[in-house]
């Protein structure tokens, strides 16, 4: 009988210890489940059941227990151990709450304009008349479109020539007006506010980072730009599948934007392409110090880019103190992200006004020192090239899971696709390509 009760101690001692040492990666999971919860159910409008089924059924979210709580909150638990809670703020998106206090804390939010539902699309929302390009291959087109659904997981795909919308088509569930995460396409909306800011005159990327904690030692002659093509050298761990930089900040942090301030140098200036969220949540506090007030700046991201070239359903997501989460979370529906790429394509006009410098397109596409030619400001790129049969001038945005908007500048091409896993980019995009002569 002493054995036994030795043995049963001895398992409950080790069952002890293997919950401490995971503790902080059951708050990952549960915050990554909690907060995907509350942003589908309460923002794309998608049911909890649709939600658990397809966003949070891989491994280790898949763990996870997700129930909705009043007042737009989701509560999300794993195994009973730890239990993680997320609001939804109108016109802020979801936030993970980190105290009871966060859940009752009073927030600002942007003033948004209306939807343009009289002029067509793209400047608007009305549908197009519809033009017939004799160069176009629409059979050899439309099976290339339909080829990355099942399988592939695609829920979106828009195909646009000439601004005129050439294919597009939707997964079961979806359709034109449903929000998709971009994931980290939110870094190419960041990297353009800077493009605003440029042409606006009120800023220059070339300036050294206006960050007061660096003034007194190496960090101090980090530009703007080398933050923006991810080449500062600074510190800065990317990986999720462990508890790493980019995982505490996401699920564990108040402010966002400050986690890659406090990191040390640890390569050169410059000269050490280093994927990091967190450069890119420091740019959206370096956009949130260039106004006096907080509603200044949550409005300027829509009025001077979002709502101005119609993303009207676009919606950031802010961390709990209101700032914009400028690495991952910025929602829209596949036409709208879309949009943005026409604007890229058309170097910063939009219906004939100037939103940024028409260099500004160059210059995001520009491959960062060290990057081996793949990445730009807050864009990948072709330069390399990654994908052989297609053309080296391709730029795009890039999201997890296999969201994008490329954007091909000699074919007059944007090409949309959002999903839930990657697929044969190369294949595709070259598809698409032969199919227009």
């Amino acid at each position: 009988m002493k054995i036994v009760k030795r043995f049963l101690l001895l398992l409950s001692v080790a069952a002890l210890l293997i919950v401490m040492f995971n503790y902080p990666k059951l708050s990952i999971i549960a915050g990554y489940s909690a907060k995907n919860t509350a942003s589908s159910v309460f923002l794309a409008e998608r049911s909890l059941a649709f939600t658990d089924a397809t966003d949070n059924n891989f491994s280790p979210v898949n763990v996870a227990t997700d129930n909705l709580g009043n007042n737009k909150m989701a509560i999300s638990s794993v195994f009973g151990l730890l239990t993680r809670k997320a609001i939804y703020r109108e016109g802020l998106g979801a936030v993970l709450t980190l105290s009871e206090e966060d859940e009752n804390a009073p927030f600002l939010k942007p003033k948004r304009a209306k939807s343009d539902n009289v002029t067509p699309f793209p400047y608007g929302n009305v549908p197009q008349k519809g033009i017939i390009f004799a160069n176009v291959n629409y059979k050899k087109l439309n099976e290339t479109v339909s080829s990355i659904f099942g399988k592939d997981k695609s829920r979106a795909v828009v195909v646009i020539y000439k601004d005129q919308i050439l294919a597009e088509k939707y997964a079961e569930g979806f359709e034109e007006n449903s929000k998709i995460l971009g994931w980290s396409m939110t870094k190419s909306i960041t990297s353009t506010i800077f493009g605003i800011l440029q042409h606006q005159k009120k800023l220059s990327v070339s300036n050294k980072a206006p960050i007061k904690s660096w003034q007194k030692d190496a960090r101090k002659n980090i530009t703007i730009h080398n933050l923006l093509q991810m080449n500062s050298g600074l510190e800065w761990d990317e990986n999720y599948d462990k508890i790493s930089d980019v995982t505490k900040m996401l699920f564990l942090e108040k402010d966002m934007t400050k986690v890659q301030e406090i990191k040390p140098l640890s390569g050169n200036i410059n000269a050490s392409w280093n994927y990091s969220s967190g450069t890119s949540n420091l740019l959206s506090g370096i956009i949130r110090n260039q106004f006096e007030t907080h509603q200044e700046y949550l409005d300027f991201w829509y009025t001077n880019l979002i709502d101005k070239i119609g993303m009207n359903s676009m919606v950031l997501e802010t961390d709990l103190t209101g700032n914009y989460v400028g690495s991952s979370y910025a929602w829209a529906t596949a036409r709208d992200w879309a949009k943005f790429g026409l604007l890229y394509l058309h170097k910063g006009n939009w219906n004939g006004e100037q939103l940024f410098d028409a260099s500004w397109a160059e210059y995001v596409a520009t491959p960062t020192p060290t990057s081996d030619g793949t990445y730009g400001a807050q864009f990948w790129l072709n330069v390399k090239p990654t994908f052989q049969d297609v053309p080296k001038n391709m730029f795009y945005a890039d999201g997890y899971q296999g969201q994008r908007v490329y954007i091909l500048p000699d074919q007059e091409l944007v090409v949309v696709r959002v999903g839930l896993a990657n697929m044969d980019e190369n294949t595709f995009l070259k598809a698409i390509i032969e199919s227009i002569q």
